[in-house]
């Protein structure tokens, strides 16, 4: 009987693109203020790829390649890609695929995976389960987003809270017993009505209407989807400590998607957690969309210890919701 492996995260990389767009500079486009942004949602400011000759491939590319220098990891060994995004650069060719190729992952198969903010949680599932299968030995999960893409710079209740970004970690196979435990997923599709960019697909292709009516931008619900991230956030953390009988004291870390301070510090209530055990960074970048939590795992790398037990938990569009229970491993040092 072939032994089952487990999947641990190895290294990590990120990147953020150089353009600062802070609260005051949105003042001057928006009826808003610093205060009532930072009051609000915990943003200072965010990052926005200006280049135009630059997409969601080539953020994920530069985050890659920092994980290739920080590790030493030959990029030809790796197995699979998957990237979790919203904004491809395209509606029909994977992004995956051009990050193969501006990467030189000439060995490696790789697909996108769309569940919006909760989109690296979810890849992150099914690449540990492509590790614990023994099919595969090294696959990086991406989270990369260019919500400024998708994003109205004159509607003041969305443009404040997001931004661009990647972060990526490498799985890799282990007999040690570190790395991705268990998880929680759930999905309400009725969540649809209250976050979504309704046109460009195929229920409403691009038309000069759907451009006039600016639906290729982020609609959202901000008080429908704040109530339902706290509550699918707080019962799936529950969830998944009840059934690993983890007890708070157990829990080193908790990195929760970062959309919204005040949801954060709603969850941490909830699940009764001292916010000291709460890794936030969204006052940097604001939301990312599927680059939160690699962003976070990445900016926080040096405060995990090896058998730190994570708790990681996400909410997005859909409504897409989950949790998962991480043991941290080793990761590599480059020689």
């Amino acid at each position: 009987m072939i032994k089952k492996k487990n999947a641990t995260i190895t290294a990590l990389g990120g990147y953020v693109p150089e353009k600062i767009l802070t609260n005051k500079m949105l003042e001057s486009q928006v009826d808003t203020s610093d205060e009532w942004i930072t009051s609000r949602t915990g943003i200072k400011e965010r990052r926005i790829l200006h280049d135009n000759n630059l997409a969601t491939s080539d953020m994920a590319a530069f985050a890659i390649q920092d994980l290739l220098k920080q590790s030493g990891v030959d990029p030809k060994s790796i197995d699979c890609l998957i990237l979790a995004t919203s904004t491809p650069d395209y509606i029909l060719a994977p992004a995956a695929t051009l990050v193969c190729e501006k990467v030189g992952l000439t060995n490696a198969w790789g697909f996108d995976l769309n569940a919006a903010c909760s989109g690296f949680l979810y890849a992150l599932s099914v690449g540990s389960s492509f590790i614990e299968s023994n099919r595969y030995e090294r696959i990086l999960v991406v989270g990369a987003d260019q919500m400024s893409a998708i994003v109205n710079y004159e509607d003041r209740n969305t443009c404040v809270l997001f931004g661009d970004g990647a972060g990526v970690i490498l799985l890799e196979a282990t007999d040690v017993e570190v790395g991705v435990v268990d998880y929680v997923f759930k999905a309400n599709g009725k969540g649809t009505d209250f976050l979504s960019v309704e046109a460009g697909g195929s229920k409403f292709p691009a038309s000069s209407i759907t451009v006039a009516n600016k639906k290729h931008f982020v609609q959202q619900d901000g008080k429908t989807v704040f109530k339902n991230a706290i509550e699918g956030m707080s019962l799936s953390c529950r969830e998944i400590m009840k059934r690993n009988k983890l007890q708070n004291q157990d829990v080193h870390w908790i990195i929760p998607h970062q959309a919204n301070l005040r949801i954060i510090e709603a969850v941490s209530r909830n699940l009764d957690f001292p916010m000291e055990k709460v890794k936030v960074n969204i006052q940097k970048y604001g939301n990312t969309t599927a680059a939160t939590i690699p962003l976070c795992l990445w900016d926080f790398k040096d405060d995990f210890k090896e058998g730190d037990n994570l708790l990681i938990t996400a909410f997005g569009a859909g409504f897409t919701y989950g949790s998962t229970y991480l043991k941290w491993g080793k990761l590599h040092s480059k020689k």
